[in-house]
């Protein structure tokens, strides 16, 4: 198998990752292994990486393409398990942990995925392809209200309703198996310069869903502060708003040593802070990057050193 992929803000991430070539490092995201492989270039003899990814297609991959280098442990887990992982590595804390929530190029180009409107394949969408539910299931199964649910919270689809409404009505002629069958039912209802977005929304919020990738996230974040040793770094790049706030808000929070007068007005709770904010603000691709790489113009990174 061929892949073609380019990793994101690839210098940016690792030069705030990387605290110290001899330590333990964890790739929570690993797809085809291109923050990985850099990574592991940074890293002594005595360096480690562990990575994880819960797509068969992407950890088969890199079995394949790190095979002969002892420093690197691969596991077809989901990221959020990171303490899970620790404790079956004997590793009590990483001195660094990343995460590229991106999709990756050769998912969304590989039509038989599902992820993608612009093929016309099954409707999929599991990234675990041992999950019992598929967007093919959702869009067939569940009521309007929750499809419109879907769509606004995940999609933040603003004609989440009608959409929902129209799904609905058309599946009870027929059910809605393909990509492109949810396609032509999407393009009815809005304007052709607006449905290009509208379907990225749609086909967005089904993936989220499918994959339980907010709830994932959340659960990664607070389990990988847990096992990150003091000054080691937590490194994170988002693609869209849902994920940017998620990792934005949790960050906050850990660095907070005092809640404020109207959250806490008799001073009474006492938080201490476990995170320290490496960026005040998310650092975002070059032009040159995205003139290169256009998918990586809605990236955004943030990273945080454990206190």
């Amino acid at each position: 198998m061929i892949v073609h992929h380019t990793p994101v803000m690839l210098k940016e991430s690792l030069d705030l990752l990387i605290t110290e070539q001899a330590g333990f490092y964890f790739d929570g995201t690993l797809g085809f292994g291109g923050h990985s492989a850099e990574i592991l270039k940074r890293l002594s003899k005595d360096g480690m990486l562990v990575a994880t990814d819960f797509d068969f297609e992407a950890f088969s991959f890199c079995q394949n393409i790190f095979s002969n280098d002892v420093r690197a442990n691969l596991y077809n887990f989901n990221f959020s398990l990171i303490d899970v992982i620790a404790k079956i590595e004997s590793i009590k804390c990483f001195n660094g942990v990343f995460a590229d929530l991106g999709v990756s190029s050769f998912q969304l180009d590989n039509a038989s995925a599902g992820f993608t409107f612009r093929s016309d394949a099954k409707l999929d969408m599991r990234m675990d392809k041992t999950k019992n539910i598929t967007a093919a299931d959702i869009v067939n199964t569940f009521d309007e209200e929750d499809l419109a649910n879907i769509f606004y919270q995940y999609g933040e689809e603003k004609n989440s309703r009608k959409i929902a409404r129209s799904i609905v009505s058309k599946r009870a002629q027929k059910k809605i198996g393909t990509t492109n069958e949810l396609v032509l039912i999407i393009n009815e209802l809005v304007p052709p310069n607006f449905q290009r977005k509208t379907l990225t929304r749609v086909f967005q919020a089904l993936r989220i869903y499918v994959n339980d990738e907010l709830e994932n996230l959340k659960s990664f974040l607070q389990n990988s502060v847990n096992v990150l040793k003091q000054g080691g770094r937590i490194v994170v790049i988002t693609y869209h708003s849902l994920e940017d706030r998620i990792v934005k808000d949790f960050f906050k929070l850990e660095s907070i040593q005092n809640l404020s007068p109207k959250e806490d007005p008799l001073g009474i709770v006492k938080i201490d802070a476990r995170l320290k904010l490496i960026t005040k603000k998310p650092i975002t691709p070059s032009q040159g990057e995205i003139e290169t790489n256009y998918r990586s113009r809605s990236a955004k990174l943030r990273a945080a050193e454990r206190i």
